[in-house]
């Protein structure tokens, strides 16, 4: 019974051993010669403007939370639609009430203006 498991075990030891040697190699032969610059903060290339605690605008939140809603959406419809016929009358009113409920909230994000650029 364990012998089955004996080449999970030897993939999991060569990938330890990869990435520690990994590591390893980098900290021995790898160049070290700091500098100001080298140790500064890196963001992009490009250098710091302002300050990282700036606000965000609640225009953006609404267009991230309108995305993983109807992203959300996706990912129940697409398995409903591979048994589509196999549910029946009972699977396609579900669905509908389902996506009736998204379209309401779409509305209402729309009479808001969350999709307002």
């Amino acid at each position: 019974m364990l012998e089955s498991y004996l080449p999970i075990l030897v993939l999991i030891a060569l990938a330890l051993m990869f990435a520690l040697g990994s590591v390893a190699f980098s900290f021995i032969f790898g160049p070290k010669k700091p500098s100001e610059v080298k140790l500064a903060p890196y963001e992009c290339g490009m250098p710091l403007i302002g300050t990282a605690r700036e606000q965000f605008s609640v225009k953006f939140y609404m267009v991230a939370m309108t995305f993983i809603v109807f992203d959300i959406e996706v990912v129940f419809l697409y398995p409903w639609a591979v048994v589509f016929k196999q549910l029946g009358m009972y699977g396609a009113g579900v669905m509908g009430f389902f996506v009736f409920v998204l379209i309401i909230g779409l509305a209402y994000e729309w009479k808001k203006g969350a999709l307002e650029w």
